[in-house]
């Protein structure tokens, strides 16, 4: 009988951001299973969770019962959800489809119903300091390929641009967007004006369009980073530029606000990034207030999850657009791809490019061509670890600076 003998946790940084995956051994010989835990501002809090309460739970089990493993580890500390757990949940799940890929000699989308597409059409980060460094990058990307982009000014919220006078300056309408002073004193911290962010915006776009035209799909992540009325305003003000979807443009603890920006504009909403249950999308999904679930796959607790979600959005209109930023290890970037290519309400693959270290550190990353990614068609997820390169590239696990977000008067805020 096939049993799992093993759990390691594999802690590096190829890539320049810290990246947690796990490794599920077998006692077969050369069997195992890759998965991506990485929950990067909290690496060790889930290096423990996995080390000390996933490890002895998994060792001795069969891992072909997928279902039942995922549904008994989610309870197994009574109080579930999560972000540590659940990437500890995650990792243990991708790495047991990538057994049961290997054991069946079929990649994992073959197992989740099969190929919907040829190929996954990607989306780039396109940002800049203002409005014509913003467009130089859009151009750039759509050279290579891409055919949707998400466009930024500086940092979420314009954060990191530090004078919003130079924005202004770019877009002609300075008056418009002077900044906000701060106190005499400064607490540390990224600092942005959400007012003046948020009248620059529809400029921006503005900009863009008349300089670029419709030919690409633009994307514009507000990260929440201001109040609910001002994203109700700046969702109607972009319906001219077509956006393809306007995301997270509230907090999680203000998702009602939904109900009232779907009465009021046709820009297309994407949610989610920030949810650590899938339950947490129902009232969404099934009310029609969103296009688009934003969902980073190990904070709800991997594929088997992930593949449901989907289907209920797929009963209800709504679109995936799954999280890919470079703190999810290569690992979950093919996770992501395989929900990709066997889900027929595809909508979009976030991807952020990846460095050669981190290709030689995994072999078997997705193929990259024309704004497209393609799979390498190994059996299980396809991708691998070399733990002695790994080994080269150590984590640092400090705490994020730019999670230190705060308004002019120095006021905490959401990052």
């Amino acid at each position: 009988m096939i049993k799992v003998t093993n759990v390691k946790t594999i802690l590096t940084a190829p890539g320049g951001i810290d990246l947690v995956v796990v490794k599920v051994e077998t006692n077969q010989d050369g069997l195992y299973g890759l998965g991506c835990a990485t929950f990067t501002q909290r690496i060790f809090a889930v290096e423990a969770a996995i080390n000390d309460y996933m490890k002895p739970f998994l060792i001795g089990k069969d891992p072909r019962r997928i279902e039942d493993i995922w549904q008994s580890a989610v309870v197994s500390g009574y109080w579930r959800n999560g972000p540590v757990m659940n990437n500890a949940v995650s990792a243990i799940d991708m790495a047991l489809w990538d057994i049961k890929g290997k054991m069946a000699n079929m990649p994992v989308y073959e197992l989740l119903g099969g190929k919907c597409r040829d190929g996954i059409p990607l989306y780039r980060h396109c940002d800049g300091g203002d409005a014509v460094a913003a467009e130089d990058n859009i151009r750039a990307a759509m050279e290579e390929g891409y055919q949707h982009v998400r466009c930024q000014m500086g940092m979420y919220g314009g954060a990191g641009t530090e004078d919003l006078k130079l924005i202004a300056t770019q877009l002609d309408k300075a008056r418009d967007l002077n900044p906000k002073r701060s106190p005499r004193t400064k607490t540390a911290g990224i600092y942005f004006d959400p007012e003046a962010y948020a009248r620059s915006i529809p400029k921006f776009f503005d900009h863009l369009r008349n300089k670029i035209g419709f030919n690409v799909e633009f994307i514009h992540d507000v990260h929440e980073r201001i109040q609910p009325v001002a994203a109700m305003q700046m969702a109607k003000d972009l319906e001219e530029y077509r956006l393809f979807y306007l995301e997270d443009p509230v907090a999680p603890e203000n998702v009602d606000f939904l109900k009232v920006m779907r009465q009021q504009t046709s820009t297309p909403i994407a949610m989610g990034e920030l949810f650590v249950h899938v339950a947490e999308y129902k009232h969404l999904i099934t009310n029609h207030l969103i296009d688009f679930i934003r969902c980073h796959i190990s904070m709800i607790g991997g594929i088997t999850p992930a593949k449901k979600l989907a289907t209920l959005c797929e009963y209800h209109g709504v679109r995936t657009a799954w999280h890919g930023p470079g703190d999810i290890s290569p690992v979950g970037v093919v996770a992501n791809m395989h929900i990709d290519m066997s889900t027929t309400n595809f909508g979009i693959q976030e991807y952020t490019p990846m460095n050669e270290a981190l290709r030689d550190v995994f072999p078997g990353c997705p193929e990259i061509d024309r704004g497209y990614a393609y799979l390498n068609d190994k059996p299980g997820l396809g991708i691998d670890i070399d733990e002695e390169k790994a080994k080269k590239y150590p984590v640092e696990g400090g705490l994020p600076s730019w999670t230190n977000a705060r308004l002019p008067d120095g006021t905490a805020a959401r990052p």
